[in-house]
């Protein structure tokens, strides 16, 4: 569950503690949030427009250095503790968790970072296959660890990219750049309309009288099995094609609604639906981004809606659980929108709900998902957090 700000100094300490009673020395703590994504679903591989928001649920990571050479790297959540030696890193995806420390440790390397051994303890209260980012975070703080261990060295943006090439090579998902620009880049309070081809953004100031809330559907998914790799597979194809019909298209980013309903016939069916969402879903993040801007609070969930349904019937990421609870969400008092997030096959969906609405909201929805489902979701009501640093021990949000 997520941190309420007043707890984060006490969460620091006491990694900071269970990492001296297990190796004997005091360590520095970094952390990275999580992330939900307002709209702009599958859009961001296809350099495209996102909307994410950096979320108070954290990856945080105690390390101090060692002399040997190795990566010495225990979760707290999986009870599992690893060694990497840095000679010993390369590989193909393990299926495990520590893919993305090691990942990041190689990638790190390959740029020509030379790393110091670390022991590091990893604790996180980042929902894991519930689609709010918990890989990103994981590989941004192993990141930021491992460069001040190393006394080394990366941009903000260089930052980012590392971590998303780490996740490609070394966790075997080919995703796009906005989990990490988030969990790099986040702001309190704001939500950041991001241009993935340009890598400029616009922050944009969410209104205080609503809260966003995250509606865990308890079914995991693994965009690693395939699924994820696939629609974006689609999204090559229907861009080849169309390279050839049409002027100047690198992606589907340039790819009008016109363009694609004039050469529809050219497309397979299934392309040319995962196509119809991507040249939407940009659309409508331009339009959410304008609604934020206005204040318009109406119309922005409107476009999460329609994000839904293109979702669930284009794209076809969406499932049963995920759908009942947007139904549920359009049928509650105080709810502006409401969508499922994250790459899809189960995972969260997000809310934008009245402040006053929020306890009305989660006894609702709460009540209703169990009845018909036999499950219990999880409900995290959220801030929108600052992105990744060392923790300073100052009182910081």
């Amino acid at each position: 569950m997520p941190i309420p700000p007043s707890r984060n100094e006490s969460a620091a300490g006491s990694l900071r503690e269970r990492f001296q009673n297990r190796k004997g020395t005091s360590s520095r703590v970094f952390l990275a949030p999580g992330r939900v994504n307002l709209i702009g679903e599958h859009t961001d591989y296809n350099d495209g427009f996102v909307m994410p928001v950096a979320i108070d649920s954290y990856t945080w990571i105690a390390a101090a250095k060692r002399s040997d050479g190795v990566l010495s790297v225990c979760s707290e959540h999986f009870g599992e503790s690893v060694q990497l030696p840095l000679t010993a890193l390369a590989g193909p995806p393990r299926k495990h968790w520590s893919d993305y420390v090691r990942g990041v440790a190689a990638v790190l390397q390959s740029a020509g970072h030379k790393l110091m051994g670390a022991d590091i303890l990893i604790y996180s209260n980042v929902p894991l296959g519930a689609g709010l980012s918990s890989s990103a975070s994981l590989e941004v703080a192993s990141a930021l660890a491992l460069m001040a261990e190393a006394s080394a060295h990366l941009s903000p943006l260089e930052l980012a990219k590392l971590c998303q090439r780490a996740e490609h090579e070394y966790a075997g998902t080919r995703c796009g750049i906005m989990d990490q620009f988030v969990a790099v880049f986040g702001r309190a309070r704001c939500a950041l309309m991001l241009d993935c081809r340009s890598l400029e953004y616009q922050v944009l100031t969410l209104p205080a009288a609503v809260r966003i809330v995250i509606c865990n559907s308890m079914v995991k998914h693994e965009h690693a099995a395939g699924e994820y790799n696939l629609r974006r597979a689609d999204c090559e194809n229907g861009v080849k094609v169309l390279q050839r019909l049409i002027p100047n298209v690198r992606a589907l980013r340039d790819v009008s609604r016109a363009d694609l309903e004039q050469h529809r016939g050219e497309l397979a069916e299934r392309v040319y639906r995962r196509c119809r969402h991507v040249v939407g879903e940009n659309q409508r993040v331009l339009a959410a981004a304008e609604a934020l801007r206005t204040q318009d609070l109406a119309a922005l969930g409107n476009l999460m809606y329609q994000s839904h349904t293109s979702m669930r019937d284009d794209y076809e990421i969406s499932c049963s659980q995920l759908d009942f609870l947007v139904d549920l969400a359009a049928g509650a008092e105080g709810v502006y929108g409401a969508r499922m997030t994250g790459g899809g096959f189960g995972g969260c969906t997000v809310n934008l709900v009245r402040s006053d609405a929020v306890e009305d909201f989660q006894s609702r929805i709460g009540a209703g998902y169990r009845r018909k489902t036999g499950r219990n979701s999880e409900i995290y009501v959220c801030a929108a957090a600052q992105g990744a640093r060392e923790w300073q021990s100052d009182g910081e949000p």
